[in-house]
Parts: C-alpha cells; structure tokens; sequence
C-alpha cells in the first residue's frame, strides 16, 4: 500500500505555481568616480652610516687701539754738539705720533690666541730729509723715512691651563716698563720716559720664544729666547737704541739673547720686580766684520779664528702703582757691552750707506726714572669717570756711565730732565695731558733746553 501511494502520488500531475513578474526598480542614481588618493611620500632613504660633521669651534675677537697727538714749544735748537750746548731758539712742532692696532683671535676651547699690533708713526710713510749731528766734526744729510708702518706683535699663543703660556713670533721683551706700560694711560707725561728709551728700543719688540708663567701666589715669571741685537747701531748718545734690527728685511739671528722677567702682583694696585737680559751681538751685523785677528788664515772660513765678544748685559728693577688716587711709577736700569772698543773702532770705518752714526760706544749706560701724580677729581665735584693728575716726573739717563779710560767722558751724554704736569683721563679712553721739561746737561757750560708739550688722544 505504501508503495501504491508513492507511485500514485509520483504520477499524479505538478500544477505550476503562477509566475509573478518582478516589480521594476527605480533607476539609480550614477555613481560618482572615486577621486585618486593623494600620492604618499616614500619615507627618506635612511643611510646606512650616519655620519656627524664637526661643529666649528667657538672663535672670539678682540679688537683694540690707540692713537696719540703731540704739539710741543721748543726754546733751544737741534744742534746739541756745539761748544755752549744748543743754541736759542723759538721752534713749534705738531705731530702724529703714532696710531696703533691690536687684534686678537681666541679659540677658548683649546686654549690657543693670535694677536697681532701694527704701529702707524708719524702718520704712515715717506721720506724726509734728516740732519744728524752727533758725529763731532761732520754735518750729515740723510735721507730717511719720514713715517713707518711696524708690526710690533705677531704671535701665536698656547695655553696649558690657566696659569702658563707659550708663545712664538714677534712680541715686546720683557725689559723695562714699556713692554707691559706702553699707552698713554699707562703713564702720566706728554711722551714715555727719556730715560729708558735713551739707551734700549723704544717698546722693544723681536721674535722667538716666550714663556709666561703665574704662581698663584703673585708671582708672574717670563722667560724668552729672541734675536740679539745688531752692534753696527750703537752709538755714543743712543748706547744700544740703534742696535734694534729695522734696516733690513730679515732679522739676524746667529747671536741669539735671553730675558729672564720676575713681577711681583700679589699686592692689589701694586706691581714690582726686576728683569735681565744677555745676548751676544758680534753674528747679527750686516757683515762677518767684527772677527778675531790670526796668523792661521784659511780663505774658505769666514772667521777662521771665530768673532769677537761682545754681549750685552741689561738689568733693571721697576716698580708700579696705583692705589686709591695715586699712581706711580718708577724704573732703574745699568746695561755694559763687552768689548765695547773693539765694537766702536770697527764701526768706525762702517760705510756711510748703512745709515748708522759711527760714533764711540761706551761700556756701560745708566738711565732712573720716576714719576708721581694724585688725582684731584673728586676736590673738583667732577664724576668718577673722570680723573686729572697733577704729576712731577725725574728722568736720568747716562749714555757714557764710567767708560774705558780710553773714551772720553761726554758730559753731553749725561742727561737730566724735570717735568711738572697734569694727566686728564675720561674712562680710560680719551686723554689730554699738558707738561713742562727742564732738561740739563751734565755740565754748566751747556746751556739748558726747556720744552712745553700738549698730547691728546684715545684708548679702548
């Protein structure tokens, strides 16, 4: 039965459902094109190695200078060698004395400084006529530059720590007081001492080695190793001012010199102390003249039988103050030059083109200074910033002190100057200053020679 029903079931006729006819949909609406996206930037390539540029190292400068006007009243004439002295007379000069640059470079980091001075005197350079009369006898006319150009400094410096330095090039040896005491705030007369510039280089400069170092308890020590001096220059008045190598393009060097400096600043406002020099100065004239005499010649040899000796010996002792409202200053120096006749009689015959003086040097030279001023500015209401020092200065020098029994003893050469004045400062940077000199010669028969001077200029 089961199976009967299936197959009825199986053969009984499908009735097809009717078809219902899908409703139309609504047409759409037409799509919007996507915009593209933004490009993307590919992310920098990153190195393989980075590699770190130095930085540059931090550079300092300083630039500093100073210029000096000069007009002065003369009562006496130029000519000294007379048998009176000079004669009468009512002369004026103006001058650009000197205009001087400093600058520096400072590399903090490692210690190291460049510093270099250049000195413009007497307005720049030319030429003027000179009339010279030292050389007893002869009326020279020479010819010479009527300004210069200097470069005083020219150095390179390292520092080890705070305490000690080591310089190389050109800079001021450690003789006197002008080698620390130079600008015209630094002393209180019109010009710098007569005394010290009568018988060594006026702010002496020369090239080698300088080591400089402090003690913290106030001792500052210089040591330094230069050229020497050239003895073709030494003269009766000047003693060893022309020894100073400026003729020629190249400093001589074969006969070099010492200078050994002790200063003493542990006292605020107060500095002293004293300074030696030696150095031989037969190797550093213009010729291999100054040689010893021999039988054992030997042509290929320039001094077969060597040089002669002839050094240089320069002591001295100094003093600085300046304490509330006084300043003082103060200086001694003896200088002797060996063989000083051998020197004299060889520069005797020295050719008139060298342009030196030729006459006789003597063993030994003597030159005192001192000076003493009080500030009256706060007795005048003026401010602080202000400061005017009525001063009194002595200047001595002795170019010919105990010569050779050989050599007369010039009493022209012995020299003592009196100068009364007043110093004005504003800041420390601009300065007028105003003297009267009294110099006299070492004997009554020559007459004295009186001098009034005015200087103004700057420093910063």
């Amino acid at each position: 039965m089961l199976f009967s029903a299936v197959t009825a079931r199986a053969e009984a006729p499908v009735t097809p459902e009717p078809t219902v006819a899908p409703e139309q949909a609504p047409p759409a609406a037409p799509e919007k094109t996507p915009e593209p996206p933004a490009p993307v930037a590919a992310p920098p390539p990153v190195p393989e190695k980075a590699v770190l540029l130095p930085s540059r190292p931090l550079l300092e400068t300083k630039l500093a200078a100073y210029g000096d006007l000069q007009f002065a009243y003369f009562n006496y004439g130029l000519n000294q060698n007379r048998a009176g002295g000079s004669q009468r007379d009512s002369r004026v000069e103006f001058d650009t004395s000197r205009l001087v640059m400093e600058l520096k470079g400072i590399l903090p980091e490692y210690g190291l400084e460049a510093e270099m001075e250049v000195e413009f005197e007497h307005g720049g350079t030319g030429t003027a006529m000179e009339l010279e009369y030292e050389e007893f006898g002869e009326f020279d006319q020479e010819l010479d530059k009527g300004g210069e150009i200097l470069v005083e400094e020219l150095f390179l410096q390292k520092k080890f720590g705070p305490d000690l330095a080591v310089a190389v090039g050109r800079f001021y040896v450690a003789v006197g007081t002008l080698s620390d005491w130079s600008r015209p705030t630094d002393y209180l007369g019109t010009l710098r001492d007569e005394a010290e510039t009568a018988i060594i280089p006026n702010t002496w400069d020369e090239m080698g080695l300088r080591v400089r170092w402090r003690i913290p308890w106030g001792l500052r020590l210089t040591g330094q190793i230069v050229n020497g001096l050239d003895s073709t220059g030494f003269s009766s008045q000047m003693w060893a001012v022309g020894g100073h190598q400026r003729r020629f393009e190249v400093q001589r060097a074969t006969d070099l010199a010492y200078v050994l400096r002790a200063d003493i600043t542990h006292f605020e406002g107060i500095s002293f102390g004293a300074s030696a020099y030696y150095g031989n100065t037969s190797r550093n004239r213009p010729k291999p003249d100054l040689v010893k005499q021999c039988e054992a010649a030997n042509d290929s040899v320039v001094a077969p039988c060597g040089y002669v000796n002839a050094p240089l010996t320069l002591l001295d002792a100094h003093l600085s103050v300046n304490k509330g409202r006084w300043s003082a200053k103060g200086l001694m120096m003896y200088g002797h030059l060996e063989n000083a006749e051998q020197v004299s009689q060889r520069n005797s015959r020295l050719s008139n083109l060298l342009g030196v003086i030729r006459t006789p040097v003597s063993d030994n030279a003597l030159a005192a200074w001192a000076e003493l001023g009080y500030d009256v500015a706060p007795w005048l209401g003026l401010h602080e910033s202000h400061h005017l020092y009525p001063f009194v200065r002595y200047d001595y020098v002795d170019s010919q002190f105990k010569p050779r029994k050989e050599l007369f003893d010039n009493p022209r050469f012995r020299r003592t100057i009196y100068t009364v004045g007043a110093s004005y400062q504003f800041l420390g940077m601009a300065f007028a200053k105003v003297d009267f000199a009294h110099r006299r010669l070492g004997s009554d028969e020559f007459r004295p020679e009186n001098a009034l001077r005015a200087s103004t200029g700057f420093v910063y």
